[in-house]
């Protein structure tokens, strides 16, 4: 019976480990991959950590199925009920709180004027923050992100300078 609570830690651990959200600007999800996304230029006017907090809904779910699994392996009839009941509890809040430990994370939220005056505000995980004065793209969609501007300027096609015709020798 040990080894099945053991067991059943360590299947809890990786499951929700495995679900650990990547709050990079450098991740994208795989269904977010091929898709086309506005991007507007602008400049970053304030920055500030802030808290991410995972939701802990997988890691409750997880957990619950696995407690509620291992306590249904004790005992029988209304014995293993309850233990299972009481392993879905107990499980359910490991896995919360595992899912917690995994996911919970610190970040930066932007405040980006555009050209336009308009503010936007996007919050991301980054190791070292945007500078404010930066310049930078904000990447809409599900996933939205704030990068430093990699555009490079466009020039416009030069107008080719107007051909004069030969000049025609009318003195004959």
């Amino acid at each position: 019976m040990q080894y099945l609570a053991t067991f059943v830690t360590i299947c809890l651990a990786a499951g929700v480990t495995a679900c650990a959200p990547s709050y990079s600007p450098n991740s994208y999800d795989a269904r977010a991959v091929q898709q086309a996304n506005k991007v507007d230029q602008g400049m970053v006017v304030g920055v500030r950590k802030i808290d991410i907090s995972a939701n802990g809904a997988a890691g409750a779910a997880i957990g619950g199925a696995a407690g509620g699994i291992a306590g249904s392996q004790i005992g029988g009839g209304a014995l293993s009920a309850f233990t299972a009941l009481g392993g879905t509890l107990l499980g359910g809040l490991v896995g919360t709180t595992v899912e917690h430990t995994q996911g919970d994370t610190e970040g930066y939220e932007y405040i980006v004027r555009k050209p336009n005056g308009d503010l936007l505000s996007v919050t991301q995980k980054d190791t070292t923050p945007l500078a404010i004065g930066e310049k930078v793209l904000v990447i809409s969609g599900p996933q939205a992100r704030v990068v430093p501007d990699y555009t490079v300027p466009v020039e416009p096609p030069k107008a080719k300078p107007a051909t004069m015709a030969p000049k025609l020798d009318t003195d004959t």
